[in-house]
């Protein structure tokens, strides 16, 4: 279903260019300013001179390494979206990057397994508070929530550690079904009490993909398709799942490999068998599957608001470094209202950035481990001196 605000319904009556844009269910054309087709002088400074701004600064960080896509929306509308470099760094002959290009998230997969655990909450199936071991009997360790693996604050150990030491086979993918047991078998050291402190740890989110399954009875990534990718139309977003895999492949098998970097090149990153847990990393998306999901947050598609808030909450009564973290989603002191996640994990790196108070959205996936200078992206996206007027309401409807 189509809105579009009075003022814009009687400027369409009186101009002969005509603009297109979306209020629609996610998964429809994206609504991309077209800065040649805008009706209002006003706005088509503002938005040149903010898209002018975008290229800047990211050409700017591509000159200095930046290989990846990058996408900014502002009041619900993509500005400027572009891809930077390639897909393989050491092809002879190298395929450019593409927008529709899928990428790992590496951490930031981390706010979609907290959106299928808000999922269940809602469906009344698990509550935060409840004691993991309701669903994961095994886990060998008391007083640990569902809230504490959200808010990073179980004191869990880390399983990266607990594998390296233990598992006997690197040629054989690492389960998450392989890690619980592991933990009832070797019971490694706890990193500290159930709330004691904050503790960011993969081992948490992992363990909330595997509470997603045994709550749905289903498999980790065909909710996640179900429940959220389906709806939002996120049609290029998966869960890399090893399952059915005997042994751990060479390379991942993906158009848009990763890289590490090192001073004499990048190297293509293998495939590594802790690729098999899922929950803490290993989703692959696309940055205009990103900003479906962030319209999708902005009209409360999957959750109502009520709901939803929860999630960029401070999970921790102290502020580290003037930082928090909510459920899956990072929160900073200095930039309140606004929300975000890094990810960095065998040869990728991301960076997904949500400021509701101005409704701008910024994600940037990268196939090398070289660092995005995350400074520059809070300049950038917290810049007010140039701002686009809100004429258009997207809708889910």
């Amino acid at each position: 279903m189509k809105r579009r605000s009075l003022f814009v319904i009687l400027l369409l009556l009186v101009v002969t260019t005509t603009v297109f844009f979306c209020g629609r269910r996610c998964g429809h054309e994206l609504p991309v300013i077209n800065v040649d087709s805008l009706f209002v002088d006003m706005n088509k400074e503002i938005v040149a001179k903010r898209t002018t701004s975008a290229d800047k600064v990211f050409t700017g960080l591509s000159r200095n390494g930046l290989n990846g896509v990058v996408l900014y929306a502002e009041q619900g509308l993509v500005v400027y979206e572009k891809a930077f470099g390639w897909r393989d760094l050491n092809k002879r002959h190298k395929d450019s990057l593409r927008i529709d290009d899928a990428f790992q998230l590496s951490s930031d997969s981390k706010m979609f397994t907290a959106e299928a655990i808000m999922l269940l909450k809602a469906d009344g199936k698990l509550d935060y508070d409840d004691d993991v071991r309701k669903y994961i009997p095994e886990l060998p360790y008391e007083g640990v929530t569902i809230r504490q693996l959200l808010t990073h604050r179980s004191g869990l150990p880390r399983y990266d550690s607990m594998a390296d030491e233990h598992w006997p086979d690197r040629k054989k993918p690492f389960s998450n079904e392989a890690l619980i047991q592991m933990l009832a078998e070797k019971v490694p050291d706890p990193y500290g009490t159930p709330d004691g402190s904050f503790f960011y740890n993969n081992i948490n989110y992992a363990l909330l993909a595997s509470v997603v399954e045994r709550v749905s009875g289903e498999r980790f990534e065909d909710f996640m398709r179900e429940r959220i990718f389906e709806p939002c139309g996120m049609s290029h977003s998966y869960i890399y799942s090893m399952r059915n895999e005997a042994e751990v492949s060479l390379y991942m098998p993906v158009e848009v490999h990763g890289h590490d970097m090192y001073r004499s090149g990048p190297v293509k990153a293998q495939n590594d068998y802790l690729n098999g847990v899922m929950g803490d990393k290993i989703m692959f998306s696309t940055v205009e599957d990103l900003y479906k999901y962030n319209m999708a947050l902005d009209e409360n598609v999957l959750l109502p608001d009520s709901l939803q808030e929860e999630a960029f909450s401070p999970g921790s009564p102290q502020w580290k470094n003037n930082e928090n973290y909510g459920f899956g989603w990072r929160l900073s002191s200095e930039h309140p209202n606004a929300y975000f996640h890094f990810g960095w994990w065998k040869g990728y790196r991301s960076l997904i950035v949500r400021d509701v108070a101005h409704r701008r959205f910024l994600a940037i996936l990268t196939n090398t481990t070289q660092l995005i200078p995350a400074d520059v992206a809070w300049d950038f996206i917290c810049d007010t001196t140039v701002m686009l007027p809100e004429t258009v309401s997207w809708s889910a409807q």
